[in-house]
């Protein structure tokens, strides 16, 4: 009997071990592009929850994770789409936490994900315009829709009693969105919009732009861009010229780099972008610190969390078909169910495979809404004695 236990046991230690496979997931990001200086702590962040899925040996019979990373370049759709393929078709990944830009994340989801059937999860792709794309059920994203950023940016301006602005956004996709949903948002509520007007990056010289925009006037000037790119050759136009003073920035724009190049000329200056606060952010920030990056850069926690929802959504679903967990993403998400932070994703596995049902809230208080984006958290900002300070939350 003691033999025949032995060898059920063993048979049981087989079965499980057969089960277990290696799991390639996505991470494209712009490593090069406008928005570079973030996308390091980005994939870190994307990496932390991966390695803790991996090392916790509970993913769907003691699977393992490995990253596989791919250069998006954030504004070259082309280049998007061409990186994604290679995720897709020749590593084999099972989702991707990506794109980083809404133009190359819309590119490589229609192009690549939906045909594919390969679930997307953008950190940090905030165009409305995929809140309304036929994604057939494939794409998520952990940071809220700039249809809400214009409006918590519209109130923060009038708030602070500026009555009149102009507006400048890079031409593109995220640009556009963002620069047409505060516009609306912010007339709407009795300010008044003096002249909206497209930037293109890359550029040596925005001596033209600023020209136009000082002509227009305003209280202040928003600069819907890239920090690493056109935006800050607004600001540093406008500044040499004497244009603008105080600047409106949204999320492309606030980062250490712009303190960096800026400092005291931005203490007047103020912005918003997505992030939470309270303990799972907390607790990311620790965990971040632990591996040596700043859990308090832009998206990173997103980016967490993206890759931590896919994993757990393989779990509850007991397949890593993108196809299959797909339909688990919402669930895992959301209420009913223990609420899972950052550093317990081993606890969150060994819930569902017991079938029960967990509330994932991560590192920004995760609550994914129809058609699965995040309902969102901003952190309010101002640049006071040239530093970036935290000013509250909406």
């Amino acid at each position: 009997m003691k033999k025949l236990l032995l060898a059920s046991a063993a048979g049981a230690l087989l079965a499980g071990a057969a089960g277990a496979e290696e799991i390639k997931m996505g991470i494209s990001l712009g490593l090069t592009g406008p928005l570079e200086s973030i996308a390091p702590a980005m994939q870190k962040g994307a990496e932390l929850a991966m390695k803790e899925v991996s090392d916790s040996g509970k993913l769907l019979d003691g699977s393992t994770v490995t990253p596989v990373v791919a250069d998006n370049t954030c504004i070259d759709a082309a280049a998007s789409v061409a990186a994604v393929t290679r995720l897709v078709t020749a590593e084999g990944v099972k989702g991707v936490m990506g794109g980083m830009c809404s133009g190359e994340t819309i590119a490589s989801l229609e192009q690549v994900g939906v045909p594919q059937g390969v679930v997307m999860i953008s950190p940090s792709a905030t165009s409305p315009a995929l809140s309304t794309i036929d994604d057939k059920g494939f794409f998520f994203r952990t940071s809220p829709s700039d249809a809400r950023q214009g409006e918590v940016m519209a109130d923060i301006v009038l708030e602070r009693g500026i009555n009149s602005v102009a507006v400048t956004y890079t031409n593109n996709d995220y640009g556009k969105g963002l620069a047409d949903s505060f516009a609306d948002a912010y007339k709407q509520k009795g300010g008044a919009v003096t002249v909206v007007s497209a930037h293109d990056d890359g550029k040596a010289d925005y001596s033209a732009e600023v020209a136009a925009l000082a002509a227009a006037g305003g209280d202040a000037l928003v600069v819907a861009g890239y920090a690493d790119q056109g935006g800050s050759g607004i600001i540093q136009g406008s500044l040499d010229t004497g244009a603008f003073e105080t600047f409106v920035l949204p999320d492309g724009m606030v980062n250490q780099t712009l303190v960096g190049k800026f400092g005291a000329q931005l203490e007047t200056s103020f912005g918003q972008n997505p992030s939470a606060e309270g303990e799972g952010q907390e607790k990311f920030d620790a965990l971040a610190k632990e591996a040596g990056f700043d859990g308090t850069s832009a998206y990173a926690g997103e980016s967490y969390d993206a890759s931590a929802l896919m994993l757990l959504a393989m779990q509850a679903a007991k397949s890593s078909d993108p196809t299959v967990y797909k339909d688990k993403v919402m669930e895992v998400a959301n209420e009913p169910g223990e609420k899972i932070y950052p550093g317990e994703l081993a606890k969150g596995l060994e819930l569902l495979a017991a079938g029960q049902d967990i509330d994932y809230v991560g590192a920004t208080s995760v609550e994914l809404i129809e058609p699965g984006e995040s309902a969102g958290v901003y952190r309010e900002v101002d640049f006071k004695g040239g530093t970036l300070n935290v000013v509250g939350y909406r």
